[in-house]
């Protein structure tokens, strides 16, 4: 027998180099670390009383931009609502009526717009008659740093930043919103 050099379409194929394969498994890796931060905030619920003020800019429908650092030293109350939900409705006149007892001693109030039109939000703040600086949640990004549940969720902060009260759902009345600026105004 006569031995035959070995022919290149015998040797098996190498595989894609190395690097490719650890390259997928990073990225592979780096996709679920980032799924379980996701999921693990989820879980966290919304910041509770005693947190610090998230980190968030809202531009409003008039084009103002207010960024939570520009807010220190201020009592304020950021409220989240949307035109089609009909429990916001139940506290809009009150939270205009609070605006108006307090906006000239230094209260700020902000409404972020949560999922909604522009459209209805102007209509639904002309209807209210609501004055106070209100904007868009763009890419729902203010409700994911607050991690709200849904609408109508109200914070008050104390002047250092840190939450004095979180009103999941409508606010009863005027004096439980007056109650819970002027706790946050004490220091809690």
């Amino acid at each position: 027998m006569t031995e035959t050099a070995p022919s290149d379409a015998a040797e098996p194929r190498r595989g894609r180099p190395r690097w490719v394969a650890v390259a997928v498994w990073v990225l592979v890796l780096g996709l679920l670390a980032l799924l379980g931060f996701g999921l693990i905030r989820r879980q966290q619920g919304p910041v509770g009383v005693g947190s610090r003020m998230p980190p968030f800019t809202l531009t409003t429908f008039d084009g103002a931009t207010i960024a939570s650092t520009d807010l220190q030293g201020k009592v304020v109350l950021v409220n989240f609502w949307a035109s089609w939900c009909k429990p916001c409705e139940q506290e809009a006149a009150e939270l205009e009526q609070a605006y108006e007892l307090f906006k000239d001693d230094g209260v700020v109030f902000l409404g972020v717009d949560y999922v909604d039109t522009e459209t209805e939000a102007r209509a639904y703040l002309a209807r209210f008659g609501i004055t106070y600086p209100n904007g868009p949640d763009l890419r729902t990004s203010i409700s994911q740093a607050f991690r709200i549940r849904g609408v109508p969720e109200s914070y008050v902060f104390r002047p250092d930043g840190t939450i004095d009260s979180v009103q999941i759902g409508p606010y009863e009345s005027l004096q439980a919103i007056v109650d819970a600026i002027e706790a946050a105004r004490s220091g809690g």
